[in-house]
């Protein structure tokens, strides 16, 4: 399956532009060039922080994940659950910090603060001894016991509602498409070029607005989504537009996104969260930051509002389950725990747009994906070169 976008095809009187006000006017195409540039400069800051990591922990890591694509690979072809197909109570890998909670609990192995570890994402709490086990065991290893490793204990990763239907619909509210329950209308976007450079885009996700690869271009998505009382064609925002298949045969997976042409009479730029009874509305930047680790971020979303969190991991493979049988493999993704005794995330959430907690209100994730009080996110400039848009914000 290709990993390119499909793109909607405006069949006859299927355009939203045709309905209401355009709402288009000040769209301008974005300087490729200097987006371009941005992409590449964010790419090679990644890799920087990536090099002061311990190359003994990089390659461990990568023989991980060779064994992770593998039992993808093997439940793609079977109906085997991912314990079964890998062996191994590992359902991911990645890089961060150890963190006081894992220090205390007797999660990290060798912790120094402010050093680099491996995180290892299980099913299970497994005891130092057999984590060191199963990791030798997937990536025949020896001198493991002189690594820094962090265990992160969350289940299986489940792929991931302000539920009340809202004219226009701003982002951090519940959509989706009309057959599936619902998600989280993540924010606006336009394309970066013509004619997408003049439709007004719903970024979330695969699984929110295509269905999770069983959707067709020009379908209607519903806010609020079906789960949530939203009925199909009374509250359509908008049609599905672009969307980049998920692989579910093996391959690594960058993202799990899609892009939605709406009527601009139907949505708003703004995002929005409620606090005591009100419902307050803010804009974030539409330029994306680098991700950092112990980086303070925030998420408005359809199941748990506002909620702030830590990023824990810049780098992380992970196997997430969709359902029926269907798992799939994601590459250089965030990892996100809540700052507080509440969740960052709960199902529902998926789809929101991440952003820094700080003066900026920058992009940095698109959520998507859960476990055991972790959430996971694409990288937002992965996100936005695979759909080629910008973000309108």
């Amino acid at each position: 399956m290709s990993n390119t976008p499909q793109e909607f095809t405006n069949p006859e009187g299927s355009n939203p532009l045709n309905h209401g006000e355009t709402g288009t006017e000040g769209f301008l195409p974005p300087d490729i060039n200097q987006e371009s540039l941005q992409a590449e400069a964010i790419e090679q800051a990644l890799q920087e922080v990536l090099a002061e990591v311990d190359a003994d922990l990089l390659s461990l890591k990568g023989e991980i994940e060779k064994s992770l694509i593998a039992s993808t690979r093997a439940i793609s072809l079977s109906t085997v659950s991912a314990h079964e197909a890998g062996g191994s109570n590992i359902v991911g890998v990645g890089i961060g910090f150890p963190d006081p909670d894992s220090i205390l609990s007797g999660l990290s192995t060798n912790p120094t603060i402010g050093k680099a570890s491996l995180n290892v994402y299980t099913l299970d709490t497994l005891s130092g001894d057999q984590l060191l086990s199963e990791i030798s065991a997937l990536a025949g290893t020896s001198a493991l016991s002189e690594l820094s490793i962090n265990q992160i204990p969350t289940g299986n990763i489940d792929a991931l509602n302000q539920r009340a239907r809202f004219r226009p619909a701003p982002g951090g509210v519940s959509v989706g498409h009309y057959a599936i329950t619902a998600g989280t209308l993540g924010a606006l976007s336009t394309g970066n070029r013509p004619p997408r450079s003049s439709r007004l885009l719903i970024l979330s996700n695969n699984h929110v607005l295509a269905n999770s690869n069983n959707a067709k271009a020009g379908d209607a998505i519903l806010q609020p989504g079906f789960y949530d009382g939203g009925k199909n064609p009374a509250d359509q925002v908008a049609i599905l537009e672009s969307w980049v298949p998920i692989n579910f045969a093996g391959g690594a997976n960058y993202v799990d996104a899609a892009t939605a042409w709406a009527w601009p009479d139907r949505v708003r730029r703004e995002l929005k969260y409620e606090s005591g009874g009100k419902e307050i509305y803010f804009r974030v930047s539409s330029t994306p930051v680098v991700p950092a680790i112990n980086q303070i971020v925030g998420k408005t979303g359809r199941t748990t509002n506002l909620t702030q969190g830590r990023i824990t991991d810049i780098s992380a493979t992970i196997s997430v389950n969709y359902g029926n049988g269907r798992v799939a493999l994601f590459k250089d993704q965030l990892g996100i725990k809540s700052t507080s005794t509440s969740l960052f995330s709960a199902g529902g959430d998926s789809g929101s747009l991440i952003w820094t907690w700080d003066s900026r209100w920058a992009p940095v994730g698109l959520l998507f994906a859960g476990g055991g009080g972790y959430t996971f996110a694409n990288k937002i400039q992965r996100v936005l070169a695979a759909l080629d848009i910008r973000l309108y914000t």
